[in-house]
């Protein structure tokens, strides 16, 4: 009898402990982490996300391509992004600032809105836990972002895992075998160095050895779908 409790105690302990270990667990993944300007710019593309904004999961499962591009403004804290997506087959595109400070993007208004950085396993990666108040309301999101349109499937785990811990729905993924793809135009968007050309234009070769030094051309989306904003610098 004294071995049977024995045995009883033992087995609630480790009962004990397995509980304990998941909260512990979610302590670490969901602890906030450091970033710098350099490590949020560029190119992201997003590949899935959890979120209770109402309508969000009807929108998530529309989506076949959602990329951003952020650039920072020279002598501050505000970053400028560019954010396309392609949603029901129609591409469309946003610009919008945000403010950069303690390892978190703010924006004030016409909502307020807060990204902070969670830890993850993919170096090329970015996990946002966003939280946004609009009135009286405060929904959150998790979203996963990438330099590649897909990722290992324990950095997958790990964000579903995320998740989990925020008590939020399962995460919706993009298929990044997607026949869709993005959208071809805004592509374009980025900043493109100008290296070689061949042309019948008469004196090009003169001009191109003797007189171009550099030409680079930032691109960017325009206000109106399917345009673009070309801005072309050259040293002669």
């Amino acid at each position: 009898m004294r071995m049977k409790c024995f045995a009883v105690a033992v087995l609630l302990g480790l009962l004990s402990l397995g509980r304990s270990a998941p909260l512990s667990s979610c302590e670490s993944l969901l602890k906030p982490i450091q970033v710098t300007t350099d490590q949020v710019l560029g190119r992201w593309l997003y590949l899935g996300s959890s979120s209770n904004v109402p309508g969000s999961r009807s929108v998530a499962h529309l989506m076949t391509s959602v990329w951003l591009d952020g650039t920072a403004v020279p002598q501050s804290n505000i970053l400028t992004f560019i954010q396309n997506q392609k949603i029901y087959g129609q591409c469309s595109s946003l610009t919008y600032n945000v403010t950069f400070e303690n390892s978190a993007m703010i924006i004030e208004q016409p909502f307020y809105l807060k990204d902070i950085f969670l830890v993850t396993d993919c170096p090329d990666c970015l996990v946002v836990n966003e939280e946004v108040i609009s009135g009286k309301d405060t929904f959150n999101s998790l979203l996963l972002f990438s330099r590649s349109r897909s990722v290992s499937p324990p950095v997958l785990e790990m964000f579903k895992r995320q998740a989990e811990c925020l008590k939020m729905p399962s995460p919706i993924m993009l298929d990044p075998n997607s026949a869709e793809g993005i959208c071809l135009l805004l592509q374009m968007v980025g900043k493109w160095m100008y290296i070689a050309e061949t042309t019948g234009y008469p004196l090009s070769e003169l001009l191109g050895e003797a007189l171009i030094r550099s030409i680079w051309m930032n691109v960017m989306a325009g206000s109106q779908n399917n345009t673009l904003n070309i801005y072309q610098a050259q040293n002669m």
